[in-house]
């Protein structure tokens, strides 16, 4: 009787949300009295004292007179148990902190939401951890819901039956409520309003595990305002969002280091700490996938003697194959295939497509040209698969499949070879001209290359100007650098040189000086293996223009004595002239420069190629102030500068503005050179060329100092350190470094460092 009293006490104050402690302020009755009633070791109360908890619970009839019953002991306690039907807590269990933080705050929130049941929904994919985390959170709030915890495992995606009926796991909660056959109606709807009926003002969990679709859902949702429902599903239940105000909360992959500690907790601390880089190569290679994690550790476990060594270069030889199973459970694979096969013929072969789309993500443009299907039928399948936790889509739109699923989609799906060419042809043709039109838009006067025209089915992207350009080749970098390597993998040599063109400002600009370098290189490799003698030289020259930005000198010479070797065979004086441009920016010897230079504007002025006269004259004038001769550089340079105005080039103005500026520094007009310097930077960045930038701010800081401005060095010299930091341009830097520490600047902000 006692515990039959402690229970009743227990449910109806936590029912009006609220602690012994308020309950004591409230009522007038102590705290260790209520704390003994509610546990038990108070069986006979005080009927005044019952009566103050009764009117600071502001009880109904009926509840009063089952308050006090209870503690006259004249009722009996129910002879069904309290439901407990929570699997037992999933151990180890690592991280999740974020997510279970959102957990307790919906259900704090809810408790005072009247009217509302509390229901969150918790998507994810499969094998990502979605159980493991619902279960561990129930099983650590369990005193939340004194009146119990219902569970179902709703069979959404099981490999040996289909979904569960509602029915069915209504009729499962009945029994476990204790309601008797013979009570229980026939039709189905009678039973949820039975079970609606029976759960309505209890504190109690419901957890339904692995839903299909919200239809599965919706009959097994309690009527009243106190329950909680936790929903999991692979599947985003927007159903339950729209229809009944559910809390989204999509569960992701582990942080790497959450994955270490999942394997330390599983194999133990010694055995992980005895082979780190094997461990990092386990936690690159499953990519937090709870579920990839545990199988690798179960097979570590179960075979001591394995080294975990040789347990990643089997997963790096073949993840899915270590990953897969008899048990379905305890396959990666299986679990997948699952997800797959709910898909549709259409959202199949997209998913299948995107497997072969180069780069780790991919935005709705791309897809467009790699599906072939349209806007806005594309829109709705990647929508699909999002749902389907197959794919996820970040903050900026752009879609991306985690790496496992990416290689489960690649075997999963049979695409046919015609559907599977056509499809890379289309999303390479997307890259090659978009970026093609994007570096037009940065470096409209830079002489332009031929393309093929786009296959049927492939449409580029428009861009609007140089920002939307620079943005652009930012989000597809990781894609375009992809794109390229693919390309020359299926010999479509043309366009794997062609992309490195179209990279080349962009790089430049962007100071990725050794991504210029590689894509230069497999430019030259792919433009050797076709007929085309233009494109070897334009390689040969560009390639040598990387090595020159990294000061490989030698590399430089050889790649562009080879491009001129080549021009000299066509008998073009323009390659040859770009060659002469190129192969002055090498040499150490400002003299050897200015013969390369003087013998390009030579060739240029015979071309009726302004541009590029105007760029060999501003080489003239700049190598010719190296070697002392100003009077004769800024003569050159004001004349190549009148060319550029002229012409609207505005990359080109700011090259000789900066020219101009070291000429004047050099010759004792500071003024004059911070005045040009301030110009050309400004120019820069309008065109938001950070690599002249950073080399022109430190510059400026010389005439500053020559003038005695202390303050105004140090501020650009500081700004040219942070952006030689984050170009990864060390020597710079450090020469940056002296520089401050030269004038007792050494102690550089955070932000610099």
């Amino acid at each position: 009787m006692g515990d039959h009293l402690a229970g009743t006490v227990r449910r109806l104050r936590l029912r009006a949300g609220l602690t012994q402690e308020a309950l004591a302020e409230r009522s007038g009755v102590s705290v260790s009295t209520i704390r003994g009633v509610e546990t038990g070791k108070r069986r006979n109360p005080q009927l005044a004292s019952v009566r103050q908890l009764a009117a600071a619970l502001d009880l109904g009839p009926a509840e009063l007179d089952e308050l006090l019953a209870a503690a006259a002991g004249t009722t009996e306690p129910s002879a069904v148990p309290v439901p407990r039907q929570l699997p037992a807590p999933p151990g180890p269990f690592v991280g999740r902190e974020d997510e279970l933080g959102r957990l307790d705050a919906v259900v704090r929130a809810g408790s005072g939401t009247a009217g509302t049941v509390v229901v969150s929904a918790i998507a994810g994919a499969g094998g990502v951890g979605k159980s493991w985390l619902v279960l561990h959170w129930a099983h650590r709030n369990a005193d939340r819901f004194p009146d119990g915890q219902l569970f179902v495992d709703l069979r959404g995606f099981s490999p040996d039956s289909d979904p569960m009926e509602p029915a069915v796991a209504v009729r499962g909660f009945l029994d476990a409520l204790g309601v008797e056959p013979g009570r229980i109606p026939v039709a189905a709807h009678a039973q949820a309003a039975l079970l609606r009926s029976l759960v309505a003002d209890k504190r109690m969990l419901l957890v339904l595990d692995n839903a299909a679709d919200t239809a599965q859902v919706t009959s097994l949702l309690p009527g009243g305002s106190t329950c909680t429902v936790v929903v999991t599903s692979r599947n985003r239940l927007s159903g339950l969002v729209t229809g009944h105000g559910a809390h989204h909360l999509s569960v992701d992959t582990l942080t790497d280091t959450e994955a270490r500690t999942l394997l330390a907790a599983r194999l133990g601390t010694a055995r992980i700490e005895a082979e780190p880089a094997a461990v990092d190569e386990l936690v690159g290679r499953c990519g937090g996938f709870p579920l990839a994690l545990s199988i690798v550790a179960g097979r570590a476990h179960t075979d001591p003697h394995l080294s975990l060594t040789d347990l990643a270069d089997d997963l790096r030889d073949g993840a899915l194959d270590v990953l897969d199973d008899a048990d379905p459970a305890a396959s990666l694979p299986a679990v997948l295939s699952l997800s797959h096969r709910a898909l549709s013929d259409d959202e199949a072969e997209v998913f299948g497509l995107l497997s072969i789309a180069p780069g780790p993500d991919i935005g709705l443009a791309a897809a467009v040209s790699l599906t072939g299907r349209g806007r806005s039928r594309t829109r709705a399948l990647l929508r699909r698969l999002e749902q389907a936790s197959l794919i996820g889509k970040d903050a900026s739109g752009r879609y991306r499949m985690h790496d496992l699923i990416r290689r489960h989609a690649a075997t999963a799906h049979h695409l046919a070879d015609g559907t599977r060419t056509a499809a890379l042809r289309r999303v390479l043709d997307f890259y090659t001209h978009t970026a093609y039109a994007a570096d037009r838009l940065l470096e409209f006067h830079r002489e332009p290359i031929e393309l093929a025209a786009p296959v049927p089915g492939c449409h580029p992207q428009a861009l609007s100007g140089i920002p939307a350009a620079m943005d652009w080749f930012a989000a597809e970098h990781q894609n375009l650098l992809a794109a390229q390597r693919t390309a020359a993998a299926h010999a479509l040599h043309s366009t794997a040189w062609q992309l490195a063109w179209a990279l080349n400002n962009f790089h430049y600009r962007r100071g990725h000086r050794h991504d210029q370098l590689a894509v230069w290189r497999l430019a030259v490799d792919s433009a050797g293996r076709l007929p085309d003698p233009g494109a070897q030289i334009l390689t040969y020259r560009l390639l040598g223009r990387a090595h020159v930005v990294l000061g490989h000198h030698q590399e430089a010479i050889e790649a562009l004595d080879e491009a001129l070797a080549l021009s000299k065979q066509q008998d073009d004086p323009a390659l040859q002239a770009q060659a002469h441009y190129t192969l002055a920016s090498i040499w150490p010897d400002g003299r050897r420069a200015l013969e390369h230079a003087r013998r390009a504007l030579h060739l240029y002025q015979g071309l009726d190629q302004p541009i590029a006269e105007a760029n060999a004259r501003n080489a003239v004038g700049w190598y010719a102030a190296r070697v002392g001769e100003y009077d004769t550089g800024r003569e050159d340079c004001r004349a190549a500068l009148a060319l550029f105005e002229d012409h609207q080039d505005v990359d080109g103005q700011a090259q000789t503005l900066d020219s101009l500026g070291y000429i004047d520094h050099h010759s004792g007009r500071h003024h004059d050179a911070i005045r040009h310097y301030r110009q050309a930077i400004s120019l820069y960045r309008d065109l938001d060329n950070a690599y002249e930038t950073a080399d022109t701010l430190d510059r400026l800081g010389h005439p500053h100092t020559a003038l005695g401005h202390t303050d105004q060095a140090v501020a650009v010299w500081r700004e040219a350190l942070e952006l030689y930091r984050q170009q990864g341009r060390d020597q710079e830097a450090e020469q940056v470094e002296r520089q401050l520490d030269a004038l007792g600047q050494q102690d550089t902000p955070d932000s610099a460092r």
